[in-house]
């Protein structure tokens, strides 16, 4: 193993540069959302291929997220991060130099690997950071998802309206690089390293898994549910699943260790990240849109772009405000406590916004309550996860956390968009979804925020398992054990 680098001078900047970098890969999620309606127009693609340009990110992150955590695990986790933003520069540039369909789904697939970079950063802020400073900045970490997402939505509603829409592209690219000399100058290696073989069969079965998982859940609505190429993917995803399984439990050094993710404390906390991932997920979704419809509807208030994408920056300020609440709640009453708190907030805003769909301004506040939930329990979430795993599959264990949640969002987007279409009328002169359509879909985030709530008082209790995380530690020439503990 490697000789301990120094913990850097000020570990303060490599919390903020790796808290950037997150909310950077963040919002290239969501940054062409508002822009789908207009591809065909400004592209000559058709409608089914302009979704693939949200599609694609999607599948792209969640291949490559639990990949290059792993790799981060053993070849050095900034190493692989600065690769990662290196592919969203390239990513953003294919973007900003093309109005070719094909060029753009290729410069979103780059985009969408990068998302690697928040477990990855998590992983660096745990190896380096004292133990009394570990617990804040992962939270601030882990809630980057959310923030970037919330900021997204409204900084691209404004460079659609007053500028070229190339320019977002060239923007992000131009922050890419910054981010990348920013790490490079700022955030230390970490020497952690966890021994063996890559495992490429094994990240080979994952992907293939994945992309049959999430394709048949992202498309779906439009193939039909019960038609031959959606069951087909569904039934190759569920068999080349159980034989990566089979696989992956006789390897010596597996791509994702299947006994620590069976522990109770890993794998609910793993399904609890799925179903914030849905819960959350569906405020972004339906918010611009439901502010956006006309007036005809008799629920509509006829919004903007622009306004319709403010609404949810409220809520990526609050994310930013309660990251650090929630450590100080997961420091004190333990990151269980912090995550159903959480989950109870979640159901909470979604009963506000059941019962206030015609006022902008509570339409505003109940995805802002939404918001501040899911900043808790993204913060929580990779508290309870580190408490579980040693500390060399940090990277990994991190990553597939963040894929669950990606899981989360890809059911959620498939679900609010067979709700929408199916549950409609006619409403001056074009056919909308109806107010119940809306209803429904806050009803179902709020079932999921209230499941994820059960899920998480089934967590064991009790304090952390940290032997292996002591060991590792002095191992590697370093003593600090990790701060992370269940209150009673």
């Amino acid at each position: 193993m490697t000789a301990p680098a120094p913990a850097p001078d000020h570990p303060r900047f490599a919390v903020g540069v790796l808290a950037f970098c997150g909310v950077v890969v963040a919002v290239m999620q969501t940054i062409v959302v508002p822009l789908l309606p207009h591809i065909p127009a400004l592209t000559g693609a058709t409608p089914a291929a302009a979704g693939w340009l949200v599609t694609v990110t999607l599948l792209t992150g969640a291949v490559f997220t639990p990949v290059l955590g792993r790799v981060g695990d053993m070849y050095g986790k900034r190493r692989v991060l600065v690769a990662s933003l290196g592919v969203l520069v390239v990513g953003s540039v294919l973007c900003a130099v093309s109005s070719h369909i094909g060029v753009l789904i290729a410069g979103r697939a780059l985009q969408g690997a990068a998302i690697a970079v928040v477990p990855l950063g998590i992983s660096i802020l745990r190896d380096e950071l004292p133990p009394e400073r570990v617990l804040s900045a992962v939270a601030l970490m882990s809630s980057t998802l959310g923030i970037g997402a919330a900021v997204g939505l409204p900084v691209a509603a404004l460079v659609i309206e007053n500028f070229d829409w190339h320019t977002m592209f060239w923007v992000s690219g131009a922050i890419g690089v910054l981010d990348i000399v920013l790490v490079l100058r700022c955030v230390p290696e970490s020497p952690l390293r966890s021994r063996g073989r890559f495992d490429a069969v094994g990240a080979l079965g994952l992907s293939a898994a994945l992309v049959c998982l999430l394709l048949a859940v992202t498309q779906g609505g439009d193939w039909g549910w019960t038609s031959a190429r959606t069951l087909g993917l569904l039934a190759v995803a569920v068999v080349v699943a159980l034989l990566w399984g089979a696989y992956e439990l006789r390897m010596p050094n597996p791509m994702v260790d299947l006994r620590v993710s069976a522990r109770p404390a890993v794998l609910l906390t793993n399904v609890a990240a799925l179903l914030i991932g849905f819960a959350f997920y569906a405020n972004s979704l339906v918010t611009a849109q439901m502010v956006q419809e006309p007036k005809a509807t008799g629920y509509g208030l006829g919004a903007s772009l622009v306004v319709s994408g403010l609404c949810l920056l409220p809520g990526g300020l609050a994310m930013v405000a309660l990251s650090p609440v929630s450590a100080r709640i997961s420091a004190g009453r333990g990151p269980r406590t912090s995550l159903a708190l959480a989950a109870g907030i979640i159901a909470v805003g979604y009963v506000v916004r059941y019962f206030t769909s015609h006022s902008l301004w509570l339409i505003i506040a109940g995805a802002t309550v939404v918001a501040a939930g899911t900043a808790i329990a993204y913060s929580a979430l990779p508290a309870l996860v580190m408490r579980g795993v040693p500390v060399g599959e940090t990277g990994a264990a991190n990553g597939l956390n963040t894929l669950m949640r990606s899981i989360g969002q890809a059911f959620c987007s498939a679900t609010v968009a067979t709700v929408l279409a199916h549950m409609t009328f006619l409403a001056g002169g074009r056919t909308a979804p109806t107010l119940q359509a809306y209803q429904l879909i806050f009803q179902i985030a709020a079932g999921a925020a209230l499941l994820a709530l059960a899920v998480t008082l089934c967590l064991p209790g009790g304090r952390a398992d940290t032997g292996t995380v002591e060991g590792n530690r002095r191992s590697s020439g370093r003593t600090r054990a990790m701060p992370i503990q269940e209150g009673a």
